[in-house]
């Protein structure tokens, strides 16, 4: 293949590109779950456990009518678990924020919209979104100094220019590349898309849920890849495989920050996370919000056969939620937003 033969681009703009435009990766009919189980998917245990803390998030508020902004809807599948799921009395406002066309049959209750609500109170919950917030990829060369990756439609890859500007500040205070051959995804835009979602909230919890990684422990060689119905493939940013790559959760933590506080547009924390914000395994947030996995104690089988099986049932399904080296591993970022007499634990 030639340069005349194929068109170059950052890895920023090819995913953008294969993911989000015409006939796009995400605009598909079938969605996320024709190709990739979420927790979502996994399990209504999921979606009860956000019902859960979407309650605990209306009663610091003092409210029991409460918004609920799903970023990167999928078909809607978390919002319709909550509604459910939702304890009585508790009035949700249930907004999908996504790309693809609404589908058909979705509950009227949930508004539709590729863009954030504005000025919402409650919780703002982004499930596997910032994964596929596109970025640039950036190698070291043979001399150290890190380079962005471009990339053909085939997913050939060759270096291109230097990295510069506020890219290269980003790399140097968030995921130096110090070896050559070493790699980084460029987490500026992620940065910028969470500090975006967490200004649209008034009052209330921001919660991003992803694969991450942190300062300190960060892969050498990137995480950029595909998935394609089940499978992990090669990512080529041809349309036909979602493109995703690991988040660097701390450094979305730190952009939420000043927006968190009021005070957008403030330099954010020297280092690390904002004290407000907090990263925890999902076995750590599910716990808490009741799904811990135990069996059913045996003499229910006994006493109770049908519930003891339909426990049974739901104790696997909140097995595989946190197990260890499954979805069990993905963190979640939760940064509480103060305002308008808010002030969480």
């Amino acid at each position: 293949m030639t340069d005349e033969t194929c068109q170059w681009r950052g890895w920023r703009a090819a995913t953008e590109s294969a993911l989000y435009g015409p006939d796009g990766f995400y605009l598909r009919p079938e969605g996320p779950a024709g190709h990739f189980r979420t927790s979502v998917h996994a399990s209504p245990l999921f979606a009860a456990a956000v019902a859960r803390l979407l309650a605990r998030v209306a009663e610091e508020l003092g409210t029991d009518e409460v918004d609920l902004v799903d970023v990167g809807a999928g078909r809607g599948e978390l919002l319709a678990g909550v509604l459910a799921a939702a304890p009585a009395g508790l009035r949700v406002r249930a907004h999908a924020v996504e790309r693809a066309a609404r589908p058909a049959g979705l509950d009227p209750q949930i508004s539709w919209a590729e863009r954030l609500p504005a000025g919402v109170r409650g919780v703002l919950f982004a499930n596997e979104w910032l994964d596929n917030v596109p970025v640039d990829v950036a190698e070291a060369d043979g001399s150290g100094t890190p380079r962005y990756v471009e990339v053909a439609p085939d997913g050939t890859e060759r270096l291109g220019a230097p990295v510069a500007g506020a890219d290269a500040r980003w790399l140097a205070r968030w995921w130096p590349l110090r070896e050559p051959g070493e790699r980084a995804e460029i987490g500026r835009p992620r940065d910028a898309a969470w500090a975006g979602a967490v200004g649209s909230l008034s009052a209330g919890l921001a919660v991003a849920v992803d694969y991450a990684h942190a300062a300190g422990a960060r892969p050498p060689f990137g995480t950029l890849t595909g998935f394609r119905a089940g499978r992990e493939v090669p990512p080529v940013p041809d349309g036909t495989c979602d493109i995703t790559a690991h988040v660097a959760l701390d450094a979305c933590a730190a952009a939420g920050a000043p927006v968190a506080a009021g005070a957008a547009g403030a330099a954010g924390p020297a280092a690390g996370t904002d004290r407000g914000a907090e990263l925890v395994t999902q076995r750590e947030a599910l716990r808490r919000l009741g799904i811990t996995g135990a069996r059913p104690p045996l003499e229910t089988a006994r006493t109770d056969p049908a519930g003891y099986v339909r426990a049974l049932a739901a104790a696997g399904e909140a097995a595989e939620l946190t197990a260890r080296g499954g979805l069990g591993d993905f963190t979640w970022l939760l940064q509480p937003v103060p305002g308008e007499g808010y002030c969480p634990p």
